[in-house]
């Protein structure tokens, strides 16, 4: 076992339990989602547009992939292109890679890796606090003004966005193993999620989206319905304002990385009702499966959050298997499988100990390889086993930053992202 820090675990109790090389490539935005230009213009392009138009395009991929770090794919993307060596534009591309990946470092420090995370961003404070009987919403939301002001201060301070995928991976003998990321000098890798992703029920009228859904320009977005009734579609959650950030700033992305949404299914996911008991659950499944592809293909990554968002620590085993069971007949079909498990609540089975059991086997069982709790104390936590690799979160919302600020002062300054219209004191359930 390699253990990279200790510090203690601390379960962040109550979480809603039921309940950003450079401007000049925004205005190629909309034609890549995450793996940006179709590989038509390679050597067996049919296409009718000119050579030239090709090698323009082939070059929009490929400086995006660049500035990506991935500096040997955008030299593959490159020389998968017919004659390739015979323009100048291209093999001048492949001079100014191979001088930026000598420049890539690997990242010496994996222990010292930042996992955030965030639940539904408020899209309207307003409305949203004006509801928030119970204070829940001041307590464990951020709204869509402080996501965007933490993004530009996440990548001022030379932030760029991995996935739990590239700390640790499996090796042929199927045992996880320490990860490689190379970066320049200076940068530093960081692991963004979102919990609850589902749009519940409770959160309908509330200043929220209302779901998320395959945009006009076949990207990801997120519908919200006004309080005259009107449905818009823009920046009213995460996924679109990171997917426009890395528009402006790809550098944000190490090779494509974007976040990993945690999701539940008692009240459908990703905003459709496709929990056994809707009425319009075949219809809202569909749709659904369509949203959760694009944001696969766009370089999200899906973990479960447990069907019911049930305490893993307190709950039962045969509670956990009949959730187990939900999972995979009203979830996995829509989003498939996956390795990440995000725990409810944070309530990590284990502490600082390796985990053994029934609990942990079951997971094991059913093909979970990453795990996360919350630990909000330190800025980074995270465990390799054999079997596994465990990552502590630091939640991002109304809470941390009102009682704690200085335990944020490495990610950004509370009072230049401080949402005004937050009612204080920030009233803990």
């Amino acid at each position: 076992m390699k253990r990279f820090k200790t510090v203690s675990l601390v379960a962040l109790v109550g979480v809603l339990g039921v309940a950003i090389v450079g401007a000049s490539f925004l205005m190629f935005g909309k034609l890549f989602k995450n793996k940006l230009v179709d590989d038509t213009v390679g050597a067996s392009s049919t296409s009718s547009i000119t050579r030239e138009q090709q090698v323009e395009n082939l070059l929009k991929t490929s400086d995006i992939q660049a500035a990506q770090y991935d500096y040997d794919k955008a030299t593959s993307s490159i020389k998968a292109f017919d004659g390739y060596d015979k323009e100048t534009s291209l093999t001048d591309a492949l001079a100014k890679y191979a001088q930026g990946k000598s420049k890539l470092v690997k990242y010496a420090d994996m222990s010292n890796i930042t996992h955030i995370f965030f639940h539904s961003l408020i899209v309207d404070p307003q409305v949203a606090f004006a509801k928030d009987t119970n204070g829940g919403y001041n307590q464990y939301m951020a709204t869509v003004s402080e996501f965007k002001k933490i993004l530009d201060e996440l990548y001022k301070r030379n932030f760029v966005l991995v996935s739990m995928h590239d700390i640790g991976h499996l090796d042929a003998n199927g045992n996880m193993v320490e990860g490689t990321i190379m970066l320049p000098e200076g940068k530093k890798p960081m692991v963004i999620s979102q919990d609850d992703v589902n749009y519940y029920y409770y959160m309908q009228g509330a200043g929220f989206a209302d779901k998320l859904m395959v945009g006009d320009d076949g990207r990801p977005t997120t519908q919200y319905t006004t309080a005259s009734g009107e449905k818009k579609q823009g920046e009213y959650d995460l996924v679109p304002i990171l997917d426009n950030f890395i528009d402006k700033h790809p550098d944000f992305s190490y090779h494509g990385r974007k976040a990993i949404l945690c999701i539940t299914g008692y009240n459908g996911v990703l905003g459709y009702r496709t929990q056994e008991t809707s009425t319009t659950r075949q219809a809202e499944t569909v749709d659904a499966k369509k949203t959760a592809d694009a944001l696969k293909a766009d370089g999200y990554e899906f973990a479960s959050h447990s069907f019911g968002h049930i305490g893993f620590k307190v709950s039962s085993v045969q509670s956990i298997l009949d959730d187990d069971a939900a999972w995979d007949d009203q979830v996995k079909p829509i989003l498939g499988p996956t390795d990440l498990f995000v725990y409810p609540f944070g309530q990590d089975l284990a502490g600082l100990e390796e985990y053994s059991g029934e609990k942990f086997n079951d997971l094991y069982k059913r093909g979970f390889r990453y795990f996360a709790n919350v630990d909000g104390s330190e800025p980074s936590w995270i465990q390799v086993h054999t079997k596994y690799l465990r990552q502590a979160r630091r939640n991002i919302d109304g809470y941390r930053m009102f009682y704690n600020p200085e335990l944020l002062k490495d990610l950004f300054n509370v009072q230049d992202v401080w949402e005004k219209a937050r009612p204080t004191p920030v009233k803990p359930i």
